[in-house]
This record gives C-alpha cells, structure tokens and sequence, in this order.
C-alpha cells in the first residue's frame, strides 16, 4: 500500500538535511522504534506495536539506498519479521525535502509498504490514519532536534560517508521503548472500525484463560 504524509519544521533545509541523515537522533524519533545497530549504511532495530491487547515486534533492518544533498533526497528501503515469526513488513520510504522559506523545510515522505500478520488486518484506510499520526509526532521529535541544531558556519557537516569495510557493526546501547498503541494512534473514528477485531481477540483471550483454569 501507498502512504503519504507531509509536514514541515522550523528550521532551515541543510539542517533538516543534517538531522535526517544522523541515524542515532532521528531513530529515537519515530514512536515505538530502537536503534540496535550501524553497519555503513545498514542499520538494525527494532519496531514495538500493539493493538489492544496483541503486542508485536519487528526487528529488521534499513539500508539508505540513496542520498542525494543537492536534490534532498533521501530513499531508504526497510525489511522487518515479528519476532514471533506472526508476520512480516517492508517499506521503501523516500523522504524529499522543500524549501518553505528560509526558516522553515517542507518534509513529504512517500511509503511503499507491504505488510502481513495481525497489524495487516486493518487494511490501508486504517494503516493511513494511523501513519498520519505517527508522522505527527515524529515531526514534533523532528522539531526539537532541529531547533537546536547549529546553523551557518558553526553547523557541522552531515554524516553521510560509508566507514571502511573493515570496521564492523557498532552497537547502539540505546534504552528500551514503549510499544506504539494503534488504537490510541489511529482516533475515535478508526477506533469504531477496529474494534470488532479488537473485541474478538480479547474474547479470544478470555476463553483462552478460562480454559486454563478449569484444567488447573
């Protein structure tokens, strides 16, 4: 499925650019996500979700395909599994910076997402709203992390480069998160087209428990 979301931040294009280029600060800023690793341009993690009372996490990894400064640019393609093994999710994501004015950057951000498992049963209209959301709080992240970013000659240069073969992956020791609440994500109105599934997954539980205590 196709997702969009744009947003801008007040901050200038080159440090919109720096931030969105530095793995370990824009990580933290998508809810419910966690760095755990940085090989080149390869970095690994984790994503918490949980729908009711169903937790699920995707670990997996992204790989920057493309960064192009001069264009604002930048393409990443992501693949994750529940670590449950209950599904599996990829996306390629291209981000595309704007010029709004001198103090403020337009961010439009394009997903080509493909997912299976229990998430996927919301279907697109569910997933938009709930994408619609989630890049509202990344770019309120994103506004922070910008805001106090130098700018001029005292801003330093992006970190784009790839480190030599040699020098392996380095750990990220970043804390644990909490999972994204969809339902607390999506609103009342997708809430009332969730629900039945929500519903019939904590009846599910209940009987569940109920039969293991009668066998107790």
């Amino acid at each position: 499925m196709d997702l969009n979301n744009s947003f801008e931040v007040e901050a200038s294009r080159e440090a919109t650019w720096r931030v969105l280029n530095d793995v370990e600060r824009i990580a933290p800023c998508l809810p419910g996500a966690q760095l755990e690793e940085i090989d080149g341009d390869e970095v690994r993690g984790s994503v918490k979700v949980k729908v009711g009372p169903v937790t699920a996490q995707y670990k997996g990894k992204a790989v920057f395909i493309e960064r192009d400064e001069a264009a604002g640019r930048v393409v990443i393609k992501g693949d994750g599994r529940d670590s449950r093994g209950a599904g599996n999710a990829s996306a390629l994501i291209t981000a595309t910076l704007r010029d709004v004015s001198d103090t403020h950057t337009g961010v439009d951000v394009h997903t080509d997402l493909a997912i299976t498992g229990k998430v996927a049963q919301f279907g697109r209209g569910v997933m938009a709203d709930v994408s619609e959301k989630l890049m509202g709080q990344f770019a309120e992240n994103l506004q922070e992390l910008v805001a106090n970013e130098p700018q001029g000659a005292d801003a330093p240069a992006a970190q784009t480069e790839t480190p030599a073969p040699d020098a392996g992956p380095r750990r990220i020791d970043s804390p644990e998160v909490e999972a994204v609440d969809l339902l607390d994500a999506a609103g009342a109105p997708v809430l009332q087209r969730v629900l039945p599934v929500v519903g019939g997954v904590a009846a599910l539980l209940v009987v569940r428990h109920l039969l293991r205590s009668r066998r107790g």
